[in-house]
């Protein structure tokens, strides 16, 4: 049995497609790259913003440091709530938190971004403990936040064998394997075709009911 369950946030618990694309488009801006289609820039939902910009429009180190500042002149004020949590997330968490189960969140979001997310749409009760990442971009590798939430929730080694990594991209599953845990991807998030698979998740289920089945039966 699963005690501990680790939700990635961005694809997994709420849709922040709108936000973030609009803000990447604010960056891109700023650099003279005019990208008009959002769906070319749903890359971004998941790994961390500095990777992604070095990634997908070769920027060297500083700046994507440069764009990630800009992307969150736009995030502080606009794109944070351009978002919403994805339909049955509610009745999920609270299903669980009923069953007995620790809720915990590991993001690469800032966890201060992902605080106030979780405040505006109504969750952030259900969690037992809540890591992002920091503003200077440390902390923001997956493997980083769920050894934080380890940390925090001061589980032994045998404890946390018993903890289960739920996100919608590589990312989350192999920051699971990198700590030693097991994974469940979701297909309703911004995984591309076959990407879950192929990064090993141990689980995989197609909607926000499966997901809300399968945790509380395991």
């Amino acid at each position: 049995m699963y005690q501990y369950i680790l939700f990635d946030l961005d694809g997994t618990l709420t849709d922040p497609k709108e936000g973030i694309t609009r803000c990447v488009q604010y960056a891109l801006k700023h650099f003279g790259i005019d990208e008009p289609d959002p769906n070319a820039l749903t890359h971004f939902i998941g790994p961390p913003l500095v990777q992604s910009f070095r990634e997908f429009y070769g920027f060297d180190e500083q700046k994507a440091k440069q764009a990630v500042e800009k992307y969150r002149e736009r995030v502080n004020t606009i794109g944070i709530f351009e978002n919403g949590a994805f339909e049955g997330v509610h009745e999920m968490l609270d299903a669980l938190k009923k069953h007995g189960k620790v809720v915990a969140l590991a993001t690469s979001k800032p966890e201060v971004h992902a605080l106030r997310i979780l405040e505006k749409y109504q969750l952030i009760a259900f969690f037992d403990c809540i890591v992002g990442s920091e503003l200077d971009g440390t902390r923001s590798e997956k493997a980083e936040v769920i050894l934080e939430v380890f940390r925090r929730l001061k589980l032994s080694p045998e404890q946390q064998q018993q903890a289960l990594m739920v996100g919608d991209r590589k990312f989350d599953i192999l920051g699971a394997k990198a700590c030693g845990i097991h994974s469940v991807g979701v297909r309703f998030g911004y995984a591309e075709e076959n990407e879950l698979e192929q990064a090993g998740a141990d689980y995989i289920v197609d909607t926000v009911e499966a997901l809300t089945r399968f945790l509380v039966s395991h």
